[in-house]
């Protein structure tokens, strides 16, 4: 196969794109997926003060790479799990990654927090992977605002928001689909949250991040198996494999056809969104899922119900 652009001998086959790439043309093809999705949902600027989660896996650190890339002001945001023998390799990835290209970093330890997630998985009495995801959304939330970001990006990729979209479209998450989205506004104390990966599949990701020379943390996290989204990524890779270009069109006809009936819906009966009374996060419950976790590991209940309220805007 040659390249779609030079006719050089391709090191990358897409089919969904009916094309193959050599190194340089598919940086830049890779360069113009996120640029298509920032400027055609009109994500951010470079006025704009990104912060940019990193986990330390190779859709995040290719995301602040190629954003860095672009000109675009990014700092890099990294939340210490304190997992034994995970959060450690995770951590010094990103550190060391920052290190190279000359990038911003901030750290939140969650053990320094209290909320070390052995102690949280210890104590509640519902899937970790739920409390886990609420509790680093509430810091990626909080230190955008504390420290005046404009805008919040995650390295979240198609195959993730496919397999998200799909799981809220089997339970009819009514509220999750009408949040579901490269884009979500700063509102009611939540910062901007962008996806500029949308459009790029997570082989498309690990693509870039190998011709790039990323060193990314490859171990997957010791909590997280028999997670559903692992499955639902299973059943459409194979769908993608039979119909090549499937995710890209029910992700992107979702948006155009189906996501504004839903927020619609959500803006007529959504429950209404407050400060949380102990620390100030906004949430539609009495108070929000961070501090109820901080009740239950205090001794003083809320363990199994953790979580179920509007704290988060996503997944």
């Amino acid at each position: 196969m040659k390249c779609k652009r030079c006719k050089a001998p391709a090191v990358v086959a897409l089919p969904s794109h009916h094309a193959g790439f050599c190194p340089d043309c598919y940086k830049i093809f890779f360069a113009r997926q996120v640029e298509r999705a920032i400027h055609g949902q009109r994500l951010f600027s470079h006025e704009d003060r990104i912060l940019v989660a990193l986990s330390g896996g190779k859709d995040s650190l290719a995301l602040m790479l190629e954003l860095g890339r672009q000109g675009y002001d990014v700092t890099g945001l990294h939340v210490d799990l304190a997992i034994p023998d995970s959060s450690a390799a995770a951590r010094a990835v990103v550190e060391g990654f920052c290190a190279e290209h000359g990038f911003a970093l901030r750290v939140v330890e969650l053990e320094r927090e209290g909320l070390a997630i052995p102690l949280v998985k210890a104590r509640l009495k519902r899937p970790i992977c739920s409390a886990c995801g609420k509790i680093k959304r509430y810091f990626f939330n909080k230190v955008a605002l504390d420290e005046g970001f404009t805008v919040l990006a995650t390295g979240h990729n198609l195959d993730d928001e496919v397999a998200r979209l799909f799981a809220n479209t089997l339970r009819w998450d009514r509220a999750y689909l009408a949040d579901q989205g490269p884009l979500l506004p700063p509102e009611n104390g939540f910062a901007r949250k962008v996806k500029p990966l949308y459009r790029l599949s997570e082989f498309e990701t690990a693509n870039y991040a190998f011709l790039m020379g990323i060193d990314y943390h490859t171990a997957p996290c010791p909590y997280s198996t028999g997670a559903s989204f692992t499955g639902h990524k299973k059943l459409w890779a194979d769908l993608e494999h039979r119909s090549p270009g499937q995710k890209l069109a029910f992700y992107e006809l979702f948006l155009k056809q189906g996501r504004e009936a839903f927020a619609a819906q959500e803006r007529r009966v959504g429950a209404a969104v407050a400060p949380c009374p102990e620390c100030g996060y906004p949430t539609s419950a009495e108070i929000c899922g961070v501090c109820r976790v901080r009740r239950a590991l205090a001794g003083e209940g809320g363990g199994p119900g953790v979580g179920g309220d509007l704290d988060d805007r996503d997944d």
